[in-house]
């Protein structure tokens, strides 16, 4: 059996060229571990089925939701409960790494011009 391959996520999102284009560097059971780089405005969409975790490995990431906003930090982490509506927001630029089921939506119930389909966040880093 080869050896489990060791990511370092803070790095993997530092190459990202594309914004708010997660890459999968790994699974775990039935969920994908995402990595992006975002700034600027997301989209409000919600996951209907599914939970998603979000953990700032560099910058500032607010997450607005309808009764309010939370703010996170490096090492810190929310968990958006599935169905709640919300719009990841950067005002500057933010590495992330995500925790999702395989089976959610990038954008959830809308599909905008940022939506990248589960190809697209397979691709290997610095792919095409």
């Amino acid at each position: 059996m080869p050896l489990p391959a060791v990511v370092t996520p803070a790095d993997v999102a530092a190459s990202l060229t594309e914004l708010w284009s997660p890459r999968v560097v790994a699974e775990v059971d039935d969920a994908y571990v995402k990595v992006a780089r975002v700034h600027g405005t997301f989209t409000w969409h919600a996951h209907p089925d599914e939970d998603e975790l979000f953990l700032v490995l560099r910058g500032t990431l607010e997450i607005e939701l309808e009764g309010g906003a939370v703010t996170l930090g490096p090492g810190q982490l929310v968990v958006i409960p599935k169905g709640t509506r919300h719009n990841p927001v950067a005002r500057e630029e933010c590495h992330l790494l995500l925790i999702e089921r395989r089976s959610t939506l990038h954008t959830g119930d809308v599909v905008t011009a940022q939506t990248r389909s589960i190809a697209e966040q397979l691709r290997p880093v610095g792919g095409a």
